[in-house]
């Protein structure tokens, strides 16, 4: 188990964001996190990269108390999200070198040249960031979070504003990279679609709480729906009469 959440629960004043959220992931998995806006998802997401300090209940990841020793693990994974500017006075070069060394890569101009061409970011390479589109910024935002290796990798919206032909091609470099790392991803998003034909499992929130969880497929049975959207929406509607 790569990581294990234990009564994980989050309190802003009178607001309980996450409520007593237990769940694991196992290495090499892809698996999504899901719900309806104020669900928890980027609370509990925050918290899984240390920005958040749990209320209470406890975070293993690495078979480490991440609470406690995050800075032990935190070389080893890395996140992605389009709601997160990189700074946008750098160029593409510029941002990728500061984080390759905040990571400690070894031979960084090797490693940029890398997902630049998985990324198909080497003609924008000295391009400053405020100057590319909003899908231009999402794929630098994605190479950013494999700079290093990841061996847990946390994905928001990883494919927000990105056309469907890039949209396909990212996915396939996901998949490829859990398969060739043995990487564990975990990423939130609103396109169930892409949860169908990326995931391995899907946890969905609702009121901060973990209401459903399996694969699609298992899913699908369960609520005998045609596609993730519908068992999705039931389940978001579920005693809202």
């Amino acid at each position: 188990m790569i990581l294990q959440t234990e009564n994980l629960t989050k309190k802003f004043s009178s607001v309980l964001a996450v409520d007593d959220l237990s769940f694991g992931l196992e290495g090499g998995t892809i698996s999504a996190l899901l719900g309806g806006n104020g669900a928890g998802k980027t609370t509990t997401l925050s918290m899984l990269l240390g920005l958040l300090e749990p209320t209470s209940g406890g975070i293993r990841l690495f078979d480490q108390d991440f609470i406690r020793n995050r800075y032990s693990v935190l070389g080893r994974m890395n996140f992605s999200s389009p709601y997160v500017d990189l700074p946008q006075r750098l160029t593409v070069r510029e941002n990728l070198t500061v984080y390759a060394k905040l990571y400690g890569v070894k031979k960084p101009k090797e490693r940029i040249d890398q997902v630049c061409e998985e990324f198909r970011l080497q003609e924008l390479l000295d391009r400053r960031v405020r100057k590319l589109s909003s899908g231009q910024k999402t794929r630098v935002s994605l190479a950013k979070s494999l700079i290093n290796r990841p061996e847990f990798l946390l994905l928001d919206e990883p494919t927000a504003s990105l056309d469907p032909d890039t949209t396909s091609w990212i996915r396939d470099l996901l998949k490829n990279y859990r398969d060739s790392q043995g990487a564990t991803i975990l990423f939130a998003s609103h396109d169930m679609r892409e949860v169908e034909l990326l995931c391995d499992e899907v946890l969905l929130m609702k009121k901060g709480k973990l209401i459903e969880r399996g694969s699609p497929q298992e899913l699908l049975n369960k609520h005998n729906r045609e596609n993730l959207e519908q068992v999705f929406l039931d389940l978001s509607r579920e005693g809202q009469d």
